[in-house]
């Protein structure tokens, strides 16, 4: 649904990275969080204009949209087409969340001027500066699953990047 929507906002389709089992379980690369059957990574690189061979799927790098210091959107690469990507997908009614970089939530909550009510569903976390992170909600016929914590109903931009904000938490611990 969601690839169908972009291309009329100006974005020429999905490069879809990690996705989930169509019924959860481990992956080969680990990836704990795309083990419940309802996760995928969506890289922030527009679509090529042709089908990409074998050999450019293995070396084509993503599009880094966070700067080197980490707080900040790159301003030669963010554009309200970006926006316009993370507002389509975060408006589908089953998406229950996208989880993004600190630097691009800080972004939405600076650029985004009128309806911020889909900016809640935009949750930091760690990384996240290639690609976003899409969860789907709890399918209706699946008793088993049990939903996230809803995301707050308001923007959660002061909330959520103050957080992330304070004490440089969004910006990478040296490995010991």
């Amino acid at each position: 649904r969601i690839s169908a929507k972009v291309p009329k906002i100006g974005w020429p389709g999905l490069l879809v990275g990690d996705m989930t089992q169509p019924r959860g379980g481990p992956m080969l690369t680990g990836h704990a969080s795309h083990q419940i059957g309802l996760d995928a990574d969506v890289w922030l690189t527009p679509m090529p204009d042709h089908e990409l061979t074998r050999m450019e799927r293995e070396e084509k790098m993503a599009t880094n949209v966070v700067n080197d210091t980490w707080d900040e959107v790159r301003p030669e690469i963010w554009s309200p087409t970006y926006i316009a990507l993370l507002k389509t997908v975060a408006d589908d009614p089953q998406v229950e969340r996208v989880l993004v970089n600190y630097a691009i939530k800080k972004a939405l909550c600076r650029d985004v001027k009128t309806d911020r009510s889909w900016l809640g569903k935009m949750r930091i976390v760690f990384g996240h500066n290639y690609h976003f992170h899409i969860r789907i909600k709890c399918p209706a016929d699946s008793p088993e699953c049990h939903p996230d914590t809803p995301p707050p109903s308001n923007e959660d931009c002061a909330e959520n990047v103050g957080f992330w904000a304070a004490n440089d938490r969004f910006r990478p611990r040296p490995h010991p």
